[in-house]
């Protein structure tokens, strides 16, 4: 009797994790169609990383993204002249013109 119940419950392990899978289509008996299981997909996002360049104008969104730097002295970047700041995009350092967003100067954090 013993080896009986062992032996069922063993059974029952080994089926379990296939009563539990997931049928791939359906069949909805009363209307006779198939209802077929949607997949998720992933979109793969690619990330470009700009080369900032001098003379290049940032967008208005480019520009949303940037942080003033007003501590320049901490990053050791010379003061900027009047009409002029230095922003930080990621980890560069963009100095650029207030009035029509061009890039004059670049420097890389340390």
């Amino acid at each position: 009797m013993k080896r009986f119940i062992i032996a069922l419950l063993a059974t029952s392990f080994l089926a379990a994790p296939g009563a539990f899978a997931a049928p791939q289509d359906r069949n909805d008996g009363a209307r006779g169609r198939t209802v077929e299981r949607h997949t998720t997909t992933i979109k793969k996002t690619e990330v470009r990383k700009n080369r900032w360049a001098r003379g290049h104008r940032l967008s208005p969104a480019e520009r949303r993204r940037t942080a003033e730097v007003r501590d320049y002295r901490r990053y050791r970047l010379n003061a900027p002249p009047r009409g002029q700041r230095w922003v930080k995009v990621d980890n560069d350092f963009l100095l650029i013109s207030v009035a029509t967003g061009v890039i004059v100067g670049l420097a890389s954090s340390r």
